[in-house]
């Protein structure tokens, strides 16, 4: 039997019981306090403690002891198991996890390069081919290859979780809030990067931001789309995004999940992205 098993940070919500999936939950760090995302910390939990301190709570990818406890247990009646990671270029949780495979035996590690619904494409792709009858080796020979080809963007509303992570400069926070520019937000070679910036609130935006990714990435797998966003979000701004998206595109699926509380701490409230595979290479964002 082959199992199917990723971190987190896919922010696939219900969608990891419907579809058998095992999660290997990321630590969120606040006050001390070591917590795992999704099990007894929520994004609710990140926004009041930000109102409360000033402070953003810290991450932690999970070491190679814990993936290698998590793989033993998912293998131990002999099964496979692929195991689909966060972004090595975000998380040492991918390398961690390629260190406990290697002892464990029998688990593949796909490192996604990407993180959200960004890795939970490539999760539900990998539940696909599985239906299909393929084999371990051909999931992942199929998975490696889409992982180049995801298009993962977002539109987020505050810049004060992006500074306070360190994701961007004071001066570029102070900047675009005086000014009022929302960035869009893409995975590049594994890492976040800044893309085309709005003047203006989500709301105003969030057609204007859909219709600029899919023209950009107008060559994709009608397969399914995921629009993925943080709690909070104004509902508005959900239907919206989800108005224009299936008006302007053929996708057969169009799945909506909540982002969890790893991807809440470097994004904040009023986060919303549509996230999508290319059937080629996508083009530069800049």
């Amino acid at each position: 039997m082959i199992r199917i098993s990723t971190d987190s940070t896919s922010d696939l919500d219900y969608l990891y019981k419907e579809k058998g999936v095992a999660v290997m939950p990321i630590c969120v760090v606040l006050d001390g306090n070591m917590y795992s995302d999704g099990v007894d910390i929520f994004p609710q939990d990140i926004y009041d403690h930000v109102e409360k301190t000033g402070n953003l709570p810290k991450t932690s990818a999970r070491n190679t002891f814990d993936y290698k406890e998590f793989f033993t247990d998912l293998t131990k009646d002999g099964d496979t198991l692929i195991h689909i990671a966060f972004s090595s270029g975000l998380s040492t949780c991918c390398n961690c996890a390629i260190e406990a495979a290697n002892e464990v035996g029998n688990v593949y590690v796909v490192d996604t390069k990407s993180l959200s619904t960004g890795c939970g494409l490539l999760v539900m792709k990998a539940c696909d081919l599985l239906d299909q009858g393929k084999s371990a080796q051909e999931i992942v020979d199929v998975l490696n290859d889409c992982a180049e080809k995801v298009q993962a963007s977002f539109i987020v509303s505050t810049m004060e979780y992006l500074y306070k992570g360190g994701r961007c400069s004071k001066l570029a926070s102070v900047f675009a809030s005086a000014l009022k520019i929302m960035p869009s937000l893409y995975l590049k070679d594994g890492k976040i990067a800044v893309g085309k910036k709005y003047m203006g609130n989500v709301l105003k935006n969030a057609d204007k931001y859909v219709l600029d990714t899919l023209k950009k990435h107008n060559k994709y797998d009608k397969r399914r789309a995921f629009i993925t966003f943080t709690e909070g979000t104004d509902e508005r701004i959900v239907k919206k995004v989800v108005d224009v998206l299936k008006a302007n595109s053929d996708f057969e699926e169009v799945i909506c999940t909540h982002a969890g509380a790893t991807v809440t701490c470097h994004c904040g409230k009023g986060t919303i992205g549509v996230l999508f595979i290319d059937e080629e290479l996508p083009v530069s964002e800049e």
